[in-house]
């Protein structure tokens, strides 16, 4: 079995801030041991030296729809969990499969979601599943979990019947359920609150609460008396009260609004993770076609974006469950793993403290679902480590400055995790596998 000693590095407890010069002993995936500096040391065993170096946990994204071309990007920018929010669990087994210390993240995945007709993606596919049968939306709720769905997710034109039996049928397993009211025209965020839906993807339904007859499809025009820039303070505190009582958790996203508000001068650092991304040809295809329709998404979509940063920062101080995550790849420039990076500053930018954003992707992230093996650096827990050469406390983009990732107790440099990225051909004949197989099995 494998065994690292990591000595000298500054170990920073994400639950209470604290730090201390320290050695982490590892055995195979796992952190065995935690010594302070003056501690005799077990010999024979490999060991690393981190002085002047800043260790955190691995970081979790929250909210991404990730596939194999850029899995390693993630792991590459100190993201070593990802949920996974609508996809389709079996085009991801091979990654939810992965050893611990593969270059890839660990996968918490819902499989395809579930929508109303006429499906905002389209009819019936292997990534979505469109009814308003009520009945059918608990038949695929159950699909879902026997193929290994760690939660649902609805989607925006779903009727309220049918959220209400999805919801309903995912309670029978214990299973959460979030749902993206973005472009929902019926429902909105308190109402799926009522019907027991757990997460609020994007902070999603909130306008539709407190604008009732807004929508983005709608003519814009109707609704300019809204002042999208300062949200109304007084509304928002009225509704994350009633939110709290159901005690709804949210993942704001804000990268996904910011970068599109802010285009074209949005956030792009120069780095080898970002530079590897944009040979995803496919992708960067796809952004450069969303920014032909810039202006359309910043006055429809992307006009929450204030609004979202004030109800995340809100409901957050009123003691309400705030994660992080990034949409990844969504509209424009949400490059996997860095824009995770992005959504911290942004945290801190709307009034979290350093240590409050590193929480939202560590320790609250691993909490708020169930997961119990990751999110800190204590004995027992994996060993997934993000080794920085500046401190993340005094600055929250140092966690930017990495020199080195641990992913289930293995080594890693950002050049080896980004040798892992398979090439477009690869991938291109993996998804046509999985398509030939999906349309001779699929259930619709």
């Amino acid at each position: 079995m494998q065994k690292l000693l990591i000595k000298n590095g500054t170990i920073i407890n994400v639950e209470n801030g604290e730090s201390f010069i320290g050695v982490i002993e590892i055995e195979g995936n796992k952190i065995k041991n935690i010594f302070n500096q003056s501690e005799a040391l077990p010999e024979g065993i490999e060991t690393m030296d981190a002085q002047g170096k800043y260790i955190i946990p691995g970081l979790i994204d929250m909210h991404c729809h990730i596939n194999e071309r850029y899995a390693p990007h993630f792991v590459a920018s100190g993201v070593t969990t990802v949920r996974n929010a609508a996809g389709n669990v079996l085009l991801l087994q091979n990654l939810m499969q992965k050893p611990d210390d593969a270059p890839t993240p660990r996968v918490y995945a819902s499989d395809r979601m579930i929508d109303g007709t006429q499906g905002q993606w389209g009819p019936t596919s292997y990534s979505n599943f469109v009814t308003d049968n009520p009945e059918e939306a608990r038949k695929e709720v159950r699909r879902q979990v026997e193929v290994g769905a760690n939660f649902i997710k609805l989607y925006g034109w779903i009727k309220r019947d049918v959220m209400a039996a999805a919801v309903d049928e995912a309670k029978k397993f214990n299973m959460e359920v979030a749902c993206d009211l973005m472009n929902s025209e019926e429902l909105t965020a308190f109402d799926a609150a009522e019907l027991g839906v757990t997460w609020i993807e994007h902070a999603s339904g909130f306008a539709q609460e407190m604008y009732k007859g807004w929508n983005p499809l709608v003519d814009q025009k109707e609704w300019s008396h809204i002042d999208w820039e300062n949200p109304d303070q007084a509304k928002i505190k009225e509704l994350c009260e009633k939110m709290l009582a159901h005690n709804v958790k949210l993942c704001p996203t804000m990268v996904v609004f910011d970068q599109s508000i802010k285009y074209p001068d949005y956030w792009s650092p120069k780095n080898n993770v970002i530079e590897s991304f944009n040979t995803i040809n496919n992708l960067i295809e796809e952004w450069k076609k969303n920014i032909t329709h810039i202006d359309s998404i910043k006055t429809r979509t992307a006009v929450i974006n204030n609004l979202t940063k004030t109800i995340a920062k809100t409901y957050y101080d009123m003691g309400g469950t705030v994660v992080a995550g990034t949409d990844t790849p969504a509209l424009i420039f949400t490059y996997a793993g860095m824009a995770l990076h992005r959504e911290l500053e942004l945290f801190v930018e709307i009034g979290f403290t350093e240590l409050e954003a590193l929480q939202a992707a560590t320790v609250n992230a691993a909490k708020s679902i169930n997961l119990t093996d990751i999110g800190t650096i204590q004995e027992g827990k994996m060993a997934d480590l993000i080794i920085l050469s500046n401190n993340p406390l005094k600055n929250i983009q140092h966690t930017q400055d990495i020199e080195l990732i641990v992913k289930g107790g293995k080594v890693y440099n950002q050049e080896e995790i980004l040798s892992n990225v398979p090439s477009e051909e690869d991938f291109n004949q993996s998804i046509q596998a999985f398509m030939e197989r999906w349309e001779a099995v699929s259930v619709d």
